[in-house]
């Protein structure tokens, strides 16, 4: 496998270990917000995954050469250690897809992102049966993916994954206008409405964290 050495490539090692410190932050709004809509575990869950992650980045230092290694690890971490629906749509099908594109192109390129986040979005629709307004995690997902594909050429990953973060928290925002469709919160009806969905603010995490932790939900959610 090629790996890329351009003083400007993207690290995907440097984005998964800031997408650990941001949902460890995010722990514990995000459950509050599950517990009004959810399970009530998704915060544990994300939390978990991340926890895992960092365990796999630190026991494979030399993995941070590989741009697909930090990807795989986090598809490992969530499908082998994290319960409920959360794993596999995180690991199995999102990390999965974006290691996979990646590892193809040889680096993290923005055409990479762009086709891993789209076959990502393919098999969690494919897999949860959501759609884009069900109030999901692809009313975050689908923007962000979309925001890639249409990145100018030669778009810099780390800038196309800020806009791709910027289409993401936009879909947060409107799952909280939207009544779900999918899921426990679609027997909640009104109380529902008004809360934006866990799984979309996960993946607003995860786009964000392209660019930097993200230390304070707040911002973005209130």
């Amino acid at each position: 496998m090629t790996t890329s050495t351009s003083p400007d490539a993207f690290s995907t090692d440097a984005w998964m270990r800031r997408f650990v410190q941001s949902a460890h932050t995010a722990k514990d709004r995000l459950t509050a917000l599950d517990q009004e809509v959810g399970d009530g575990d998704f915060g544990i869950n994300l939390s978990t995954g991340a926890h895992f992650t960092l365990r796999h980045l630190e026991a494979n230092p030399a993995s941070g050469n590989d741009p697909a290694a930090p990807l795989h690890a986090a598809a490992t971490a969530f499908l082998d250690e994290v319960g409920g629906t959360s794993g596999p749509l995180f690991g199995l099908l999102l990390f999965q897809s974006l290691a996979f594109a990646v590892a193809e192109a040889g680096a993290a390129t923005t055409p990479a992102l762009a086709a891993g986040a789209a076959d990502g979005l393919a098999a969690i629709r494919r897999v949860g049966e959501a759609a884009p307004g069900d109030k999901t995690l692809v009313d975050a997902l689908g923007p962000a993916a979309e925001a890639l594909r249409t990145a100018p050429e030669g778009t810099p990953p780390a800038e196309a994954l800020a806009r791709a973060a910027d289409a993401a928290w936009a879909g947060v925002s409107e799952t909280a206008r939207l009544r779900a469709r999918m899921g426990r919160s679609s027997y909640l009806g009104e109380r529902a409405e008004g809360v934006p969905d866990p799984g979309a603010v996960g993946i607003g995490l995860l786009f964000a964290s392209a660019r930097s932790v993200v230390e304070d939900l707040s911002t973005r959610l209130d």
